[in-house]
Order: structure tokens, then sequence, then C-alpha cells
């Protein structure tokens, strides 16, 4: 079946996380990603481990199926000869060089837009092409320091905290993906491709939403709440008998049916309790009163009373539980794809469901230079003794 992005080329520049997570989504779509790294090294997360699986990194395995890999050495002329020709027969080129950093081997956009004008070129930086951090390094943990998000996220009284995952590479991802397929619908309307820059830092300012408008509108800087919600109350982690949970109040009806179900009616009638305003303000003394109460019974009991109820609820899963959970086996968030020396690969699914249109575990994470033969033989016509003269002279 044809998939939206079928007729896609992707030439995918990118290492770590934050491209090769966008353009595995594009993959995902049904375009063809060509991955080009670098001859006997490869992306920098082939080695990120422990754990390994017969060599391969599970970091890398995570955010780089559905694509080609390719070996170009692109401080060598004759690679970077290679690459333009691809880029003449491609849609999308997407890089996270150091600003400047393509354009300083003669690849920049306006090079590049001369060989394909339909180009749309994706530039992923730290902190964008210009300004006065321009030149640094863009790591996930410094953007989520710098971006503020660190400032509200931990306990109250504990150290800013980081997001347990790479939030910052893969809101830009997303971001990176999402600009992408505008730029292609402009293409396709005007016939003209564009250079597309986003970066780490923008993301995660994009990111505060609620938390930026708040000091933006009325000057207010929310601190850290941990778990709990600055906004609505009772809505936070409790620890019940056996482990910890969730209640998600989202209004007045749903916290006078908690009430009910916990059997402390009085608290629907208490003027402390009685609107949400009102518990904001008195957080402290009803979150104390419902640690007491949930602590009497086992996490399952009260989240599917509380569900019956129509109380949003909700367990903290372990990985382990989220891949064991009937929710996301229904969904089909665990797929599974054969890989030439892992045997079967267990992955993540996709997020995203079209009805006409699924997206495909088609490839798995290729190997190091895997499909270097086969995209220089069928993309650019090269025969056997042209691919073996490039290797051998280290181009690629």
């Amino acid at each position: 079946m044809a998939q939206p992005l079928e007729s896609i080329r992707v030439l995918d520049l990118t290492r770590v996380m934050t491209g090769p997570y966008c353009t595995m989504m594009l993959g995902d779509m049904g375009a063809d990603v060509i991955k080009v790294e670098q001859p006997g090294r490869g992306d920098d997360t082939r080695p990120w481990g422990p754990p390994f699986l017969n060599g391969e990194s599970a970091y890398y395995l995570s955010i780089n199926r559905n694509k080609r890999s390719l070996t170009l050495n692109l401080k060598h002329e004759r690679a970077r000869e290679l690459l333009e020709q691809l880029v003449a027969r491609s849609d999308v080129l997407i890089e996270n060089f150091k600003a400047g950093g393509l354009a300083a081997m003669g690849l920049g956009y306006e090079r590049l837009r001369q060989v394909n004008p339909r180009l749309v070129h994706c530039s992923i930086t730290g902190y964008g092409p210009d300004g006065p951090y321009a030149s640094r390094p863009g790591y996930d943990f410094i953007a989520q320091g710098m971006g503020g998000i660190m400032s509200v996220t931990g306990e109250p009284d504990g150290q800013p905290m980081k997001v347990g995952v790479a939030i910052a590479d893969l809101t830009t991802g997303m971001f990176a993906c999402s600009s992408i397929l505008a730029a292609l619908r402009h293409r396709d309307r005007t016939g003209q491709g564009q250079h597309l820059d986003v970066s780490l830092l923008e993301s995660v300012v994009a990111w505060l939403i609620n938390v930026g408008s708040a000091y933006l509108l009325a000057g207010v800087e929310l601190p850290r709440y941990g778990n709990a919600h600055p906004n609505i109350v009772p809505y936070r982690l409790f620890k019940a008998r056996d482990k910890w949970f969730i209640v998600a109040t989202g209004n007045d009806r749903q916290y006078y049916a908690l009430c009910e179900v916990i059997g402390r009616p009085d608290l629907a009638e208490d003027t402390r309790f009685r609107f949400n305003p009102d518990r904001v303000a008195n957080r402290e003394a009803l979150e104390a009163i419902l640690a007491d109460v949930f602590a009497t019974r086992d996490a399952e009991d009260w989240t599917q009373a509380l569900l019956a109820a129509g109380v949003p609820s909700g367990p903290v899963n372990s990985v382990a539980d989220v891949f064991a959970d009937p929710q996301v086996l229904a969904r089909q968030m665990l797929i599974e794809l054969r890989h030439p020396t892992l045997g079967t690969l267990k992955q993540a699914g996709f997020p995203y469901n079209f009805s006409t249109t699924p997206a495909e575990p088609r490839r798995h994470p290729p190997l190091l230079g895997e499909h270097t033969d086969e995209v220089l033989r069928d993309l650019l016509g090269l025969g056997p003794e042209q691919i073996a003269h490039l290797r051998g002279e280290g181009a690629i």
C-alpha cells in the first residue's frame, strides 16, 4: 500500500538524536531516507551503551529504522561531488552540523539550491545560525536548563531537574519534521524549495506554553511543584498502601465525585475546598488529608474506584509495565521487525495512525554503510569498479 511520503527522498546528514528522530518519522511515513555517515565511525550513537545487542547500540536502534546507510567522507572532494549529485535527485536534506559547518565545506544552502532549486534544506542547531550563542555546541541537557523547563521541573525543595528522556532533542525533531512537511507543501504549490532552521533552545522556549504565558502576561514565575499542578488541586501523585498512583481532577464535579469515592463527602462542602481556587489556596491542608486516606488501600483499588466514578486516575508504570499494558498492546505500540544480525528486533510502534496509508516498519536500522553500493548504483548509476575505486581512495 502506498504511504504518504512514498515519492519523497531525504538525505539525512544528522547524527545523535534530534535529526535521526525527525528522519525516522519521515521514513515511517514512507520517505526514502538515506542516512549519510562517516566511514568507519558512523553515527555518534552507534557506540553509545550499554546495552548493546550483538554490537548494536540500543540507543542507535531506537531512532534509525526505515533508513538506508551510505558512508561518505565529506572531507574528500569526490565525496562532496557525490553528495551534490544525490542532492539533485532528492527532495529534502537535513543536517545538524554546527552553525555554518556545512557551508564551510562548500555545501551550504546557497550552493545546494543551485544544484536543486526544489530542495528543502533543514538545519538543526543548538541556538540558531545567528545571535550571540550561534557558535556554541547544542546539547539537550543544556537546552533544557537554558530554556527554562528545568526551573519548573523537580521537587519544590530539590534541584532543578531535567526530563528523563532527551525532550529538547525530541521536540526539536518533531518541529523539524512538521516544518519539512509544510515546506514540501509549499514546494509542491510553487516549485520552490527553501531553507529551514530549527534549534534546541527555541524549541524549549516554545514548549514553555502556560508557564511562559504566566510570566509574559502577569509577571509571575511559577515555582517547581514536583508532581503537583500549579493551577489545579488535587492533581498529583499519591502514595497508596502499596505504591504510587495518579489522581488528576480537572474540575469541581470530578472533585466532588472523588470525595464520594473516598467516603469523605464533607470535603466537598468544606469552604476551604469547595471550588478549585479555594483548593489551590489551601493545597497543603487538602493534600495532607487525601494522603492519609489513600494510604489505606492499594493503588489498583483506588484507580479502579476513581475511574468508575469518572475521576481521572492511573498508575505510574515502569517501562516493563508499559510494554505489557493491554492498551499499549491493543494499539500496536510494540512492533517487531527483522534485523540481519539481531534476528527479531522489538521497538516502540508508531504514534501516528493513518486510516488509508499506515506507517510500516519497512527497513531495520541499517548497519554502517549497509546500502552504500546500492545507493551509488541505483541512484547515480555507478558500476562495481567505480565504487571500488571510490572506496580505495577513501571517499566512501
